[in-house]
């Protein structure tokens, strides 16, 4: 046992500091797995210092390897959330930059946790070296990083799975969904290191094991888990691209109403389906009921054309006020917002924070969620999964929508992010929620990427960024479930619990 440990451990630094700094910069490496790099290997390969580190770590070591390593990870990959709080909400630079490494912190402590937990437990069942790296660390990685995308109302950016859209991976997310696609991503990571560890000796069954995976999923992506429903429909996306600093200004609100429907009416007679992105009308429904959108929806009618868009909605009673999508057309109807962005849609603590930063004063921060049992968006003859913004990260929620719903349509306004990674990160995520759910998604944004995605995760069209664009395709509706359509997270989450189980069975016993 000794002689492997120092076999596993004679390439990583001596000193503890040393070590430290290989956390921090390994994890910094990880965000490059994702778009709009998209070296999907590394997504393994950053994980072999962390999981080298907590083979011959104590649990208190580490929760601070891990923590390290989420410093590095969400400090790169997340560091957009600045932009938003200072450039757009108005922030002096110091208190964003402190708001936005308390909320890299946070998210750090959730791969701190995996650390803990994956040595203290197994220090306690005397766990070896292969169960470590083959079974124990890939199954806790992967809990805790479903537990990240739902505990406070979840973040489940960075998933290692979104990095696979495009490795052959990707044949599983049909299955398993995204959180089984970062069980494999771990898995591989530890049977490399395995394989490393044993320095040779592991070669007849490692390579095969690794083969098996990767090559399974190549053939899974050759499965249509869903067919045609209907005719092809011609969609239009709008990107109106009117900045995001004048969002709430009297003469912007007129340039949108008007730019919006003047590229409207130019595809009126070639269109299906137009869609316009979330804000882009930024006042009440009611507020332009007959002046603006009366006369918009006869034109809509009398071409046959549907249209959706987002705009906030106030409801009958006054109190309560809404994020939506709405249809209008040949069917009229609103899809209210289910989850909402913390301090950016509501106010956690609302009493306590409310008044201390202008981030938490801008116009419309207090919506209310829409209910999950809310009817499907009708538009082009087709019902339709909607989503608003960031809640197209959440596969779970977006089930509730299927099988009925034939395509997927999400409204963002990425101008809140300028020009950083989140754009392209969040284009990754809505490329993986097509795949897995076997429908193609019709993204819509302020200021781009706007894209249309086929039912295989793969990019149809897309717009330039900080441009006005039009994104035009034939999109093909889907029918029918994918395995993860019909049982979401379920299957996974047993087998996890299944291999924890035989993992630590034999420790009990012993003791």
């Amino acid at each position: 046992m000794m002689r492997r440990l120092t076999t596993v451990t004679s390439c990583l630094p001596r000193g503890e500091y040393a070590r430290y700094l290989l956390a921090l910069i390994a994890g910094a490496v990880q965000p490059l797995a994702f778009a709009p790099f998209a070296l999907y290997p590394l997504a393994l390969l950053a994980l072999l210092p962390l999981f080298a580190l907590w083979l011959q770590a104590t649990p208190r070591q580490a929760a601070w390897y891990g923590l390290l390593f989420g410093l590095g990870m969400f400090g790169a990959g997340v560091s957009w959330v600045y932009v938003a709080i200072h450039v757009f909400g108005h922030t002096v630079a110091p208190l964003a930059a402190l708001l936005t490494l308390l909320f890299v912190f946070v998210l750090a402590l959730t791969i701190a946790l995996a650390g803990y937990l994956s040595c203290y437990v197994a220090a306690r069942a005397g766990l070896s070296e292969t169960i470590r790296l083959l079974l124990w660390f890939p199954s806790v990685w992967t809990l805790v990083e479903w537990f990240r995308g739902w505990f406070l109302t979840g973040f489940p950016w960075l998933s290692l799975g979104y990095s696979q859209i495009d490795s052959p991976l990707r044949g599983y997310a049909p299955l398993l969904g995204i959180y089984g696609l970062s069980l494999l991503c771990a898995f591989s990571a530890g049977v490399l290191l395995w394989m490393w560890r044993e320095r040779g000796r592991t070669m007849a069954w490692g390579v095969p094991l690794l083969l098996l995976i990767w090559l399974g999923g190549w053939g899974l992506s050759r499965i249509d888990w869903t067919s045609s429903a209907g005719e092809p429909l011609r969609v239009t996306l709008i990107q109106g691209n009117v900045p995001q600093s004048t969002k709430w200004d009297p003469a912007a609100i007129r340039l949108r109403l008007t730019r919006y429907a003047e590229l409207t009416r130019e595809h009126l007679g070639d269109s299906d389906l137009i869609i316009w992105p979330e804000n882009a009308i930024t006042v009440f429904y009611h507020q332009l009921a007959e002046s603006y959108f009366q006369e918009l929806s006869k034109e809509l009618r009398q071409s046959g054309t549907d249209l959706i868009l987002g705009v906030p909605l106030l409801d009958d009673d006054g109190d309560r006020y809404y994020t939506t999508l709405m249809s209008l057309g040949t069917e009229n109807g609103f899809y209210r917002k289910r989850h909402l962005v913390p301090f950016g849609e509501f106010l956690p603590l609302e009493g306590l924070l409310r008044g201390l930063i202008n981030f938490f004063e801008m116009p419309m921060s207090s919506f209310s969620p829409g209910t999950a049992d809310q009817p499907l968006l009708q538009a082009a003859g087709q019902p339709i999964a909607a989503s608003v913004c960031y809640e197209d990260a959440f596969p779970a929620e977006m089930r509730d929508f299927l099988p009925e719903a034939t395509l997927l349509v999400n409204g963002s306004n990425n101008a809140w992010y300028g020009d950083s990674l989140a754009p392209h990160q969040h284009l990754q995520i809505s490329r993986m929620r097509a795949l897995e759910f076997g429908r193609p998604m019709l993204r819509a944004t302020t200021n781009g990427i706007s894209a249309i995605i086929a039912a295989d995760g793969s990019l149809m069209e897309t717009s330039p960024q900080f441009e006005t664009a039009i994104v035009q395709a034939r999109v093909q509706p889907m029918a029918g479930a994918t395995p993860y359509t019909r049982f979401g997270n379920y299957p996974l989450l047993l087998l996890l619990a299944c291999v924890i189980g035989v993992t630590l069975l034999p420790g009990r016993r012993r003791r």
